[in-house]
C-alpha cells in the first residue's frame, strides 16, 4: 500500500497553481505561434503577437498571464490502494490548503476572485478557496491530479443544451459560437461533453480541456472514431466563421476541439460546450509516495522570438487634454497609444455609481472628460506599481453605459471584446467611443502603467476605482462615435474571405 503524505499533495497543488499562473503549456504556445504565422488579418495577427509576447514576459517575470487568475478546478483519480498515513485533513482540505498557499504566495500574489454567498453578500474569501473538486476512485496505488485555473471570461460563455437524438451537434456549435461574443478571448480551445446526463456532459466538457493540443496530428493521421471525426468537423466549421483572435476577424478562432462522451438515455443527447481562453492554463501531476510532484519549467527557447511594433500609423492620445472632437475623429480598427490619466471601474463600481446617481449623491471621482478602463488588477509585488492589469469583458457594463455617459460626461471606455446593442446605441447617442485592449496580455498591458492609486470605493477590493497614469498603452478603436463595431465588421469580412478562399 502506497502512503501519500498530506504535505506532498498540498505542496504539489500549490506548486502547480503558481506554475500555471505564469507558464502556458508549451503545446499551446506552439499552436498560437502557428496561428500567428499563417494569420492574414492584420488586427488578429497583432493580437496574437501581443498574446505571445505577454506569455514570454510572464514566463520570465513569474507573474500572471492574465489578471483573472481563475477559479481552481481539480480532477483527482484516487487509487484505492493509497493510504494517507498521519493525515490530519480531508483530501479536499489538503487541496484547498494548496490553493490558499498558491494564491497568497508573497513573490507572486494571485488575485482573489472567489465570492461566497454568490447570490447574496458575494463576500470575497480572500484566498481563492474553495476549489471545485471532482473525485474518481480507481484501481492502483497513486493519486493522479489534473487542475486548471478557469477565468470568468471563458467560463461565462459555457453552453448546455439537450438536443434531440437526430439533431446535428456541428450545426448547434456553429449556431452557438457567434452568440458567445469574444469575451472568451479566442483563440483557445473548445471542450465538448456529449451524453450521460446534463451535469455529466458539463463535467466531461471541462475535463476534456485538460488534454494537450493535437488536432494537427489528428489531421495528418486521420480520424479513427466518430468522436475524432466530430473534432475535425467542428474545428473547421468554427474557424470558417472568421471570428478570429479576440473576435477581430481572422483565420483562427479555435486551436483545438476536445470531446468526451458517455452513454446516454435513448431519447436524449445532452451536449455541453466550455471554451478555454488565450490564457489557458492547466497542469497534471502524479503522486506515488516518493514525495511531492513538482512542475518542470519549460525552456525560454520554447517561445517564439517575436517583436511587436504598433506601426507608424498608430495615433498618440493625451488623455489629460482629450476633447470630444478628438474622440469623434477616431476610426474603427485604428490603433491608439494612450498617455496620461485614466480611471478604472468594473461591475461593482458601476453598480455603485448608478445607485449614487439615482440617489442624487455626489460621486467621489469626476468622470467628466475621462476614459474608464474595465479592469481589476492583480496586487503588485516587489517594485511593480500595479500587477497584471488586462481588460475584463465589457458587455457586463452594457446596462450601465447609457446612464453613465449621460450623467457623468465620460468620454470613452476601454475593455475586452465586443459591446452589445444597447451599449453601441449609447455610444452613438453620446458621441463616445469604446476601445479594446487585448485579453490574455495582462502583464504586457501593465508595463504601460507608470503609477496607480485607489481613488474611490476602496472597500470593493480589486473592484475599487483606481487612477492609472499610462504611457503608450496600446488599444484598438472597437466602436467609434458613429456606432461602427469592428467585432461586427471584422468577422463578417473574414467569413466572406474564407468562404471565397480569398485569403492571400
Amino acid at each position: 500500500m502506497t502512503v501519500i503524505r498530506q504535505d506532498d499533495l498540498i505542496d504539489s497543488v500549490a506548486d502547480a497553481l503558481q506554475f500555471i499562473s505564469y507558464y502556458h503549456p508549451v503545446d499551446f504556445i506552439q499552436a498560437v505561434n502557428e496561428a500567428y504565422e499563417r494569420e492574414k488579418s492584420s488586427a488578429a495577427k497583432d493580437a496574437l503577437a501581443q498574446i505571445l509576447i505577454n506569455s514570454r514576459m510572464s514566463a520570465i517575470g513569474h507573474r500572471p498571464l492574465c489578471q483573472d487568475t481563475g477559479i481552481v478546478t481539480v480532477f483527482i483519480r484516487l487509487g484505492m490502494g493509497v493510504s494517507w498515513g498521519g493525515a490530519t485533513m480531508s483530501v479536499s482540505d489538503m487541496v484547498n490548503e494548496g490553493v490558499r498557499r498558491a494564491y497568497t504566495h508573497p513573490d507572486n500574489i494571485l488575485r482573489a476572485s472567489i465570492l461566497e454567498d454568490p447570490d447574496g453578500a458575494r463576500k470575497n474569501t480572500k484566498d481563492n478557496t474553495p476549489a471545485v473538486i471532482h473525485y474518481e476512485l480507481v484501481e492502483g496505488e497513486t493519486v493522479d491530479v489534473q487542475l486548471a485555473a478557469k477565468g470568468g471570461g471563458s467560463e461565462n460563455k459555457s453552453k448546455l443544451v439537450m438536443l434531440n437524438p437526430s439533431d446535428s451537434i456541428v450545426d448547434w456549435v456553429v449556431q452557438t459560437i457567434p452568440t458567445m461574443g469574444a469575451g472568451w478571448c479566442p483563440p483557445g480551445m473548445l471542450g465538448i461533453g456529449i451524453g450521460g446526463t446534463a451535469e455529466k456532459a458539463a463535467v466531461m466538457a471541462k475535463e476534456s480541456l485538460m488534454d494537450p493540443i493535437d488536432i494537427h496530428e489528428l489531421k495528418v493521421r486521420g480520424p479513427e472514431s466518430r468522436t475524432e471525426e466530430l473534432r475535425l468537423e467542428i474545428f473547421d466549421a468554427v474557424n470558417n466563421l472568421g471570428i478570429g483572435a479576440q473576435g477581430l476577424g481572422g483565420l483562427t478562432t479555435v486551436l483545438d476541439v476536445k470531446i468526451k462522451d458517455y452513454p446516454t438515455h435513448a431519447v436524449s443527447k445532452p451536449v455541453a460546450m466550455i471554451p478555454n481562453c488565450a490564457s489557458t492554463r492547466h497542469a497534471h501531476f502524479l503522486l506515488d509516495g516518493s514525495g511531492p510532484s513538482l512542475q518542470k519549467a519549460p525552456l525560454l527557447s520554447d517561445w517564439p522570438d517575436i517583436t511587436w511594433d504598433v506601426g507608424p500609423t498608430a495615433r498618440r492620445v493625451n488623455l489629460d487634454t482629450l476633447t470630444r472632437e478628438e474622440v469623434t475623429s477616431w476610426k474603427p480598427g485604428e490603433t491608439l497609444l494612450l498617455n496620461g490619466v485614466m480611471l478604472t471601474g468594473r461591475d461593482a463600481a458601476h453598480k455603485r455609481i448608478v445607485d449614487m446617481l439615482d440617489s442624487e449623491e455626489d460621486l467621489p471621482v469626476d468622470l467628466k472628460g475621462k476614459v474608464i478602463y474595465y479592469v481589476g488588477p492583480v496586487n503588485p509585488v516587489r517594485d511593480e506599481v500595479v500587477g497584471p492589469a488586462g481588460p475584463t469583458t465589457s458587455t457586463r457594463m452594457d446596462k450601465f453605459t447609457d446612464q453613465v455617459l449621460e450623467q457623468t460626461g465620460l468620454f470613452a471606455m476601454i475593455g475586452k471584446a465586443e459591446r452589445g446593442p444597447i451599449a453601441i446605441e449609447a455610444i452613438k447617442k453620446h458621441q463616445s467611443a469604446y476601445l479594446m485592449a487585448v485579453g490574455g496580455a495582462a502583464y504586457l498591458v501593465a508595463q504601460a502603467i507608470k503609477s496607480s492609486r485607489v481613488v474611490a470605493f476602496e472597500d470593493l477590493g480589486m473592484e475599487a476605482i483606481h487612477e492609472f497614469v499610462v504611457e503608450d498603452m496600446p488599444v484598438t478603436v472597437a466602436v467609434d462615435s458613429e456606432g461602427t463595431s469592428v467585432h461586427q465588421t471584422g468577422p463578417a469580412e473574414w467569413a466572406q474571405k474564407i468562404l471565397a478562399k480569398n485569403i492571400g
